[in-house]
């Protein structure tokens, strides 16, 4: 029998972190140490009392059925964090969950676009922001990311007859994996921008507690007007460590959120009811936590971003993220190739840039999940390896 698969299957090659693990497997049964900075899975633990209040939950049968729905304590908390957090006044029916921000960017085009229509999403950029729109039947389009530009979309040079085929536009500050940060005066001259072209603005807000050097990681809902043309998915995977639980927020215009809402009605039964508790207590309890992580991390970029300048690579401070972002060391040409010959030297694994589109060649992006002193090791095993050339 001959089984033929649809033809978007085509688009999908197998994950570069599938190919990195391979790789990594490889290097270990070959002796080598590994020092995995590839994949951005946090490796701190979640705060007691959020664990503590999945337990309790957990514990009791009822909480086994199916949820349905946003339980209202749930709602309430996620109102609560963004007024605390944000300065943002948000009503009930303006926020939705879904099963994490990754499962949300890929299905709310879904509701957005009809096959043909066209969605701008970020060059160089995380690849569910293409992938998204391509499940709806929409066009991905590309806008360039440049360090000339500081890394922020050129909106008054964006071709008129593209605009007006646009749906909407996936945006992201801090940005994975590029880890710049977006000025304020950014989203000032978006939002108006968006509602002139009359396109949605969907802003992953995955990153806004981990940023560095004292800048304030902020929601585009704070703009005015922006709840008319945007929503914002809020993660609580990077700034609470409740990767594995899969919750994240839609939040911000009404009418996407309800289409959205009944869209995924169709798919989903709702989020497990303990892991809903436990989504409160992190939303509810003490930020003491967050910012005490997100200045852990800023040591970890500091060992890696200044550590490998310190051997002669290069490499700019990350502005936000749980990520650095570098130019390959001079002599290499290819991304990908650096990246399986940094492996096999010095058991370094990171991720090569152009994984996240075709302005990320020439570059790689490291994950700070590793201790000060891992990180400081494996810069060393780089400057032992003799790779970075004057």
């Amino acid at each position: 029998m001959s089984i033929r698969f649809a033809e978007r299957m085509k688009d999908y090659e197998a994950g570069i972190f599938q190919v990195l693990n391979e790789k990594k497997d490889e290097a270990e049964k070959n002796g080598r140490k590994i020092y995995n900075l590839s994949v951005g899975t946090p490796d701190f633990k979640p705060a007691g009392h959020i664990m503590d209040a999945v337990i309790e939950a957990a514990s009791k049968p009822e909480n086994y059925k199916y949820a349905l729905i946003d339980i209202p304590e749930l709602i309430e908390a996620v109102q609560t964090r963004y007024q605390n957090r944000y300065g943002v006044i948000l009503e009930k029916d303006e926020i939705m969950s879904v099963y994490g921000s990754q499962e949300g960017i890929a299905h709310i085009c879904m509701t957005l676009c009809d096959p043909g229509d066209v969605v701008l999403v970020p060059n160089p950029g995380y690849p569910i922001f293409g992938i998204g729109p391509s499940l709806a039947g929409a066009e991905a389009v590309t806008y360039d990311l440049t360090e000339e530009n500081h890394y922020l979309p050129d909106l008054e040079h964006m071709d008129e007859s593209l605009l007006k085929r646009a749906r909407c536009m996936i945006v992201s500050y801090p940005l994975n994996p590029v880890c710049k940060a977006a000025p304020d005066d950014f989203y000032e001259r978006l939002v108006p921008w968006a509602i002139e072209h009359d396109i949605v603005i969907i802003h992953d807000n995955a990153y806004s507690d981990i940023i560095y050097d004292g800048r304030v990681g902020k929601s585009i809902l704070r703009i005015p007007d922006a709840k008319k043309t945007a929503v914002e998915f809020y993660s609580l995977s990077k700034s609470f460590n409740y990767t594995g639980a899969r919750v994240s927020f839609l939040a911000g215009n009404r009418e996407i959120v309800a289409n959205f809402k009944k869209f995924r009605s169709q798919i989903d039964y709702g989020t497990f009811l303990p892991v809903q508790y436990g989504a409160v207590a992190a939303l509810t309890g003490p930020d003491q936590m967050v910012k005490d992580q997100c200045a852990e991390y800023q040591k970890r970029r500091d060992a890696l971003c200044g550590g490998l300048r310190q051997i002669g690579w290069p490499v700019e401070d990350s502005e936000g993220t749980m990520f650095a972002w570098a130019k390959i060391p001079k002599g290499y040409t290819d991304d990908v190739s650096f990246v399986m010959e940094l492996v096999e030297k010095t058991g370094v694994l990171c991720t090569p840039g152009s994984s996240f589109g075709s302005l990320g060649k020439g570059y790689v992006r490291f994950a700070l999940t590793m201790p000060v002193d891992r990180i400081r090791e494996a810069v060393g095993v780089i400057e032992q390896a003799g790779i970075i050339r004057s």
